[in-house]
Order: structure tokens, then sequence, then C-alpha cells
């Protein structure tokens, strides 16, 4: 519209210049007409018609211009207002993936068992294929302080439908708000196992001695507390659960605690004390303990990238049922490892246990321990070693059962 205008104004302009201009002589000349008194040449008014169409047509081109100008505008503003729109939702796609991240481990073994017990062999003996744990974990990060983590853990436990079991190890909220101070609610590790199974470093072929032995383990729900100091020249770990394990949810009249304290005085060494009290999840509404479980813990290890030494103690009280029982027994034992890198193909693995397990009710009861076997890594997250191993439980009385298993073992991790 306003170009029209335009047109209007430039068009009367143009005839005004040109009847000002208009001389009365070409009259005479018979060339013009005479139209109120002005004398307008004939061939003058037709250059200016031609002008004002050749204006008009230019003025319509430029408004059919301008309205596409106006068009793509609009198509362009609406376009960027739909890329914005969806790269908002890719932004936050890419940040919840970028916040949660997934793993999984698995061990497994193909190997050969001889078990006897008191020179028989029982059910145990043969040859065959486990995968002795699955762990698959997701963990979201919800900002620099907030994270949640679930694992599921998956066991084969031989029964009569030979079915595989599928737990929640690990299910927590956890706050890091600093180094020294990192707390969680739920499910997580407790202070003891996973820290020496760090340091042991072959947890896929064989538990550590605490765990082997079932005088702990190695997850359990409560609240948990942990951190490092003095530039990670200081750790600690304490736990307050329900005692029963992480498979075991069983409410009791008291929670359990466990603690764990390292020093690390130079790079790759630590040395590490820990303990547990608590009822095991035994002392209910309905049924009293007689006795507080106890255990005390002991470790010393050295590890770098080519060798890990280490050795771990305990003392433990009352242990299992017999916090239910009017009797009172302890056990205690130790563990030796070793390892050495042959190169970056293998690694050379030892490791010896011995146990006292009854030392009260039944003084002879012992339980040793060893196995030796080389590491092969296959590439980065699969390794596999060949292994031997004996296993040996015995007293003076009626309890004599040996168990040998030599073949392959093998973690997966990602």
């Amino acid at each position: 519209m306003r170009c029209n205008l335009l047109a209007c104004a430039i068009a009367a302009s143009l005839g005004l210049a040109g009847l000002l201009a208009a001389n009365p002589a070409h009259a005479a000349d018979g060339k013009g007409e005479t139209r109120h008194g002005v004398t307008v040449d004939a061939d003058e008014l037709q250059a200016l018609k031609a002008q004002l169409a050749a204006l008009q047509a230019r003025v319509d081109e430029l408004q059919t211009r301008t309205d596409a100008q106006s068009d793509i505008n609009v198509a362009d503003a609406q376009a960027a207002d739909a890329a914005k729109d969806t790269q908002g939702k890719v932004d936050k796609l890419a940040r919840q993936v970028n916040d949660t991240t997934f793993a999984g481990k698995m061990f497994f073994d193909l190997t050969h068992v001889d078990q006897q017990d008191n020179g028989q062999d029982t059910n145990a003996t043969g040859s065959g294929f486990d995968v002795k744990r699955f762990y698959l974990s997701v963990t979201h990060q919800f900002d620099e302080t907030w994270s949640a983590n679930l694992t599921t853990d998956f066991q084969y436990v031989p029964s009569l439908d030979s079915a595989a079991d599928i737990y929640v190890k690990k299910a927590y909220l956890q706050g890091r708000f600093s180094d020294a101070f990192v707390g969680r609610i739920g499910s997580s590790d407790l202070p003891w196992i996973p820290y020496t199974e760090k340091y042991y470093g072959f947890r896929y072929v064989e538990n550590t001695l605490v765990d082997r032995l079932k005088f702990g383990t190695s997850a359990d729900w409560g609240l948990h507390a942990g951190g490092n100091m003095a530039d990670g020249k200081l750790d600690y770990a304490v736990s307050v659960v329900n005692g029963g394990g992480y498979k075991n949810t069983t409410r009791s009249k008291g929670m359990d605690v466990e603690g764990r304290i390292g020093f690390s005085p130079v790079d790759g060494l630590v040395i590490a004390a820990g303990g547990y009290s608590g009822t095991l999840a035994r002392d209910t509404g309905n049924v009293d303990a007689q006795h507080t479980a106890t255990r005390g813990d002991l470790m010393i290890a050295y590890m770098n990238d080519r060798f890990r030494f280490g050795g771990e103690y305990f003392q433990a009280r009352n242990w299992g049922n017999l916090v239910l029982s009017p009797l009172s027994d302890k056990a205690a034992g130790y563990s030796l490892w070793g390892s050495v890198a042959l190169g970056a193909k293998a690694t050379l693995f030892a490791r010896y246990d011995r146990a006292d397990l009854s030392k009260d009710l039944d003084p002879d009861l012992q339980d040793t321990y060893y196995d030796i076997g080389v590491e092969f890594p296959i590439r980065k997250g699969i390794k596999l070693a060949a292994v031997y191993k004996n296993d040996h439980r015995q007293d003076d009385a009626a309890i004599d059962l040996q168990t040998r298993e030599f073949g392959m073992w093998g973690e997966v991790s990602f």
C-alpha cells in the first residue's frame, strides 16, 4: 500500500511538471491541445505516460520482492524458533545421556572340581562352566554434588529348578560434599571387604578372606559415609546398617556398625584397620540376641603397576548364629597374597589363607586355602587366568572336606 501511494505521488509530480513546462507556442504549430488555458504537447504527454507505466511496474516489482522477503523473514524466524526448540531438546537429552553411565562386570570360570568329604566324592565333583557373578549398574549424576546408583547382582544358585537369583546389591543416593565427606543412603559398599578387594586384585578368582569364610559381607542397607584427607594419605569409611547383608532387609531392634581407617605413608602402600559390631539382623521383635557379633580387621598392602603384595588378618567373636546361642566362640585367620607382572602379556600370582574357625567350641577346626595362577590380559576389560586352587577344612573329629579345582577363570568389565 505504501508503494502504491508513492507511485501516485510520483505520477502527480511528473504531470504537474509537464503542465508547467508546456509551451503555448506549440499549439500554434498544431502539435498540442489546449486544456483549461494550458497547452499540452501530445508527445510529451505520451512520454510521461510511458514513464509513469514503467515506474508503476518497477514499484509493483519492488512490492512483490518486499512481500516475498517478508514471507522469507517470517519463515526464517519460524525455522529459527523450531531449531532453537529442537536444539534445546537435544541438549537436554545429551545432558541426560552424558550424566548417566552404565557399567557391568562378569566373573566366570570353566574348571574341573574334585571334592571329597572324608574320602568320598561329593556332588560338586565334575567339570563345567559357571557364571559366579554378573553385575549391571547405572549411575546418574544430578549435579556436582548429588548422584544415584543402582547395581544388580546375578548369582546362580544350584537348586531343584536350577534357577538364577537376581538381587539388588547397591541402590543409593549419594551426596559428595567434599573429598573428605561423601554420604550415601541405601545399600552400598561396606567399609572393609571392597577395600581389601582393591588391593588384592583377583576377586574374580576368589573372594577375599573375610568374604570367603562368611565372616562379613560386601554391601548392606543403611547409612554410609567416607572420604579421604591429607592429600589422600588418610581415608575412612563408616556404615550404620541393618546387618543382614544386601540380600536381607530384615529389621531388628538395633542397627550394626562397621568402620575402617586407612593410612598411606607413601604412594601404593596402605595400612588399614577396621571393625564390626552388631547382631547381624538376628535380634528381631520376637527373638532376643544372646551375644553381639564383633570382628576386628587389619591389612597391610602395597601395589604399583607391576607388583602387589599384602596381608590381611581378622578376629571375630560370636559370628553368625552364635548371636542367638548361649554358647560363645571366636575365630581368627590371615591371608597373604602377591603378584608380579611378567611383562605386558602375563601376571603370576599366588595366595595362602589359614584360619581357626572355632577356637573355643572346636579348637581343631581349621581351614587352609591356597591358589597359584597366571593371568592373561586379552584386551581392555577382558582377562583370563589359569589357576589351581586347594581348600582343606578339617578337625580331629568328623570334618575332613578337601576341594581341588583347576581351570580358567575370567573377568569381563565394561
